[in-house]
This record gives C-alpha cells, sequence and structure tokens, in this order.
C-alpha cells in the first residue's frame, strides 16, 4: 500500500517475451496487484509472465489464468510492458491522484527536462499534432503528450471508464480523454522520463491508424462545438448549479 491505499498496476503487452519479465520485477514494492494483460501476443509472452509470477507467489503456473480478474484498489496505474516506463516515476503520478487534487493523472514526458530530445523524430511530430487534437476535443487545453499510456486513475474514473470498450490501438489515451473531458475529470500532466533504449521498436503504422484516430478527434471537436453553440443560445436559468464534476472519493 501507498499512503495506505490500495493500489493496482495494469500492464498491457503484445510480444514482449524479452521483456515482461524485467518490466514486472522493476514495479515498486508498495503495489499490491500487478495484472499482466496479454493482448493476443504470438510470442512467450503470457508464458514469461508466468514464470515470475509462479517464483514470486509460489502458487504455480496458470492458477487463475484466463478468468475474469477482480480487485479492489484505490487507484489504478497502466504500465507498458515494454520497460518504456520508469517505474521511479509513479509515486509522482500517484501522489495527485492519492492526495485528492486529480482524478486521473497522464505522464508528460515533453514535460521533462531536455525530454523532447529523446523522442524519435517522428514520434514527437505526430504526438505535437496529436496533442492540439486532443485538446480541441477534450477541452484540456493545457495538456502535453496526450499520447503517453503511464497514467493513474481514481477508482470513480476506473468505473466510468470500464462502462464500454475503448478506441482500440494507438487511438485508446485520446478516446479516455475525451471521455473524462465529457465528465469533468480533474486531469493533470506530471513531467516522466522518456525511455527508448537502442532496441525500441515501434509497431504504430501510420497509414492503418491516422484516418481512424483523426475521425475520433474530429467527432469529439463537433461534438464540443455544438455543445458550446446550443449553451450559448440558451440562458441559464437563475440559480443554476456549477458544471458537474466527477467527485473523488477515497474511503
Amino acid at each position: 500500500m501507498l499512503r495506505g491505499r490500495a493500489i493496482a498496476v495494469v500492464i498491457p503487452a503484445y510480444n514482449e517475451a524479452d521483456k515482461i519479465a524485467a518490466t514486472i520485477r522493476s514495479i515498486p514494492g508498495f503495489v499490491d496487484h500487478v495484472i499482466v494483460v496479454d493482448d493476443g501476443s504470438a510470442d512467450a509472452t503470457a508464458a514469461a509472465a508466468r514464470r515470475v509470477a509462479r517464483r514470486a507467489s509460489g502458487r504455480g503456473a496458470g492458477r487463475g489464468g484466463g478468468r475474469r480478474v477482480e480487485v479492489v484498489v484505490h487507484a489504478a496505474a497502466v504500465m507498458a510492458g515494454d520497460g518504456q516506463m520508469d517505474p521511479a516515476d509513479l509515486p509522482r503520478l500517484l501522489a495527485p491522484v492519492l492526495g485528492g487534487e486529480a482524478d486521473y493523472a497522464k505522464g508528460n514526458r515533453l514535460g521533462w527536462p531536455g525530454g523532447w530530445r529523446h523522442i524519435p523524430p517522428v514520434r514527437l511530430l505526430g504526438n505535437l499534432v496529436l496533442s492540439y487534437l486532443t485538446r480541441l476535443a477534450s477541452g484540456y487545453r493545457r495538456l502535453l503528450d496526450t499520447q503517453s499510456g503511464y497514467t493513474v486513475a481514481a477508482r470513480p474514473v476506473l468505473a466510468l471508464l470500464t462502462a464500454e470498450p475503448f478506441f482500440p490501438r494507438y487511438g485508446y489515451p485520446n478516446d479516455v480523454l475525451i471521455r473524462l473531458g465529457a465528465a469533468g475529470a480533474r486531469v493533470v500532466d506530471v513531467p516522466v522520463r522518456p525511455i527508448y533504449g537502442p532496441t525500441w521498436r515501434s509497431g504504430l503504422r501510420p497509414a492503418r491508424v491516422a484516418l481512424p484516430l483523426l475521425r475520433l478527434l474530429a467527432r469529439a471537436v463537433a461534438r464540443r462545438l455544438s455543445a458550446h453553440a446550443a449553451a450559448r443560445r440558451l440562458p441559464a436559468p437563475a440559480g443554476a448549479a456549477p458544471a458537474a464534476r466527477l467527485p473523488l472519493e477515497q474511503p
């Protein structure tokens, strides 16, 4: 536990057999639950994750494999299975959520001192363009690095986000921010260290993901503009309550 709160880390992994064990071992000791989600890997990712779990728990491989996992936590973080996210940054991401200052915290590699120098140029350009469009679509005008998947969500946010399927693949973080913006959730950027080692590889295929992602953002921008236009046409009733905000409740 951290500050008396139960913490989970979810690790999505796709063909990360050579990295998943090191990623799991790097998770800080205060984390209560580590959940590895094998996204249909064609390699031995699942087997490697089970070996680490067997050594850690002594309960044997495959215990609970393939079943729905439900745990009770106060906050849940997402860390990639490829080792691109520094576990040392996790306490900083958890701090505003556990402290009641935010409902959702996301990593900002561009906010790390000199962080932009470590991001491959093509990735950096795409990130800047998508960050601008996502700010328009979500209403979070000050957020940067919207493509960062290093995040922490408070328990009420988890219920909101899991109510319906996410936009697939690389549009997932943009879809999350759009949903949070519609719900009035408090979202903060937290500087995190970018990690791109010599063996880094990208599964991104721009031609395949660009158009669906741009359509997602265009629809969200259109909805926001329409909502603003409608709000300007309708006068607020006397004594109207302020806009609803997603509450952060930590029993």
